[in-house]
């Protein structure tokens, strides 16, 4: 049985990488979504639309592709804090999550048109942070630019310093993709990293 094609609908290079580590052939390609939250939306809620009209976007083009797509926000008591994009409003967020706990929502859908498939899935990751001095997250900031990244730091670099716990299921859901929830859904819907 001939393997469907594989779309990661996500131009993150951190999603890219993760997926790479299954092994499996795959494209790349722009969901172009609109990532703007609804009003009176959850961060969680919005996570979860976000990764499957991506997913949606892309498998529209592709039928016959297995889609892959993927959203992170960062819930502060309730407040979705997003890419922050630019140095200063890194150096906000941070200061926010300074000694606070944080949620991470990272939801992943895959979507295979043709055979009517549709699954999505969350990945929640507890963060605690300690307690940041300014002179601490200007020099982080300076030092790994996290300003593509939902909540201003990246754990798989030098932002595990700024975080004194990290609880999750899914040790690479906090990067951006749950591998785990991931290969589960590759796999209902025909395509099985460990198959011939």
């Amino acid at each position: 049985m001939t393997r469907p094609p594989l779309i990661l609908a996500s131009t993150s290079r951190y999603r890219c990488e993760l997926l790479q580590r299954l092994r499996l052939p795959f494209d790349v390609e722009s969901p172009a979504v609109d990532e703007e939250a609804a009003p009176d939306e959850t961060p969680e809620k919005l996570a979860w639309r976000l990764a499957l009209a991506k997913a949606r976007a892309v498998a529209a083009r592709h039928p016959d592709a297995v889609v892959i797509g993927s959203d992170q926000v960062c819930d502060l008591d309730g407040q979705a804090l997003g890419k922050p994009g630019n140095h200063a409003m890194a150096l906000l967020q941070l200061r926010q999550l300074s000694g606070r706990a944080a949620i991470f929502h990272t939801a992943v859908a895959v979507v295979r048109t043709n055979v009517g498939f549709e699954q999505v899935e969350m990945a929640s990751v507890r963060v605690q942070f300690r307690a940041l001095s300014d002179a601490e997250i200007e020099r982080y900031l300076r030092l790994d630019e996290p300003y593509d990244c939902a909540g201003s730091a990246k754990c798989e670099t030098l932002g595990i310093t700024l975080m004194e716990s990290i609880t999750s299921d899914d040790p690479t859901a906090l990067i951006g993709l749950p591998l785990i929830r991931t290969s589960r859904m590759l796999r209902q819907a025909g395509i099985d990293p460990l198959s011939p």
